[in-house]
């Protein structure tokens, strides 16, 4: 099976300090609005036919919508996701040899929770619900038993050793 391979090491961390052939190109952000799923035909049997969209696909296609990172999609990004709702329409059809194309598709937008690690993604509502103050909101050790109950044994030996 086909895979993407460790997500790379932060550059910190690198053990060689050379730097990246190919440099960085810095693009403008415009974040884009999603597309509605479009109504077009399709041709059978010589014939005209209007496409109809799964209702499976509308629910999924508004996922996207509702997502978090819908708010770091562009225009390229939501018209090879349109493209990816016609895959995905294709296997709620009973066309299960597009199973494959579509959880590539899907991987490089986060779908699943192994996508967004390698991507990088993390959810900032968990990182401040908090408060911020690095605690876990119930009392330390110091307040649950005193700083008079607790004692160091010299040495570092434990007591049984003594």
């Amino acid at each position: 099976m086909a895979g993407n391979g460790p997500a790379p090491k932060p550059a910190g961390r690198k053990s060689r300090r050379n730097s990246d052939p190919i440099p960085q190109t810095v693009l403008r952000w415009e974040r884009a609005e999603a597309p509605e799923l479009p109504d077009f035909r399709i041709e059978r049997d010589g014939d005209l036919v209007e496409f109809v969209w799964p209702e499976r696909t509308r629910e999924w296609w508004q996922m996207w919508i509702d997502s978090p990172q819908a708010e770091h999609f562009g225009s390229s990004d939501w018209q090879y996701l349109l493209d990816t709702a016609l895959i995905h329409a294709r296997l709620w059809r009973g066309d299960l040899s597009a199973a494959g194309e579509l959880r590539l598709r899907v991987a490089a937008f986060g779908a699943t929770p192994a996508d967004r690690a390698r991507l990088r993604m993390v959810f900032a509502e968990a990182d401040g619900a908090d408060g911020g103050s690095g605690r876990s909101g119930g009392p330390s050790a110091r307040e649950r038993y005193g700083a008079t109950k607790l004692r160091s044994l010299p040495g570092g030996k434990s007591a049984a050793e003594e």
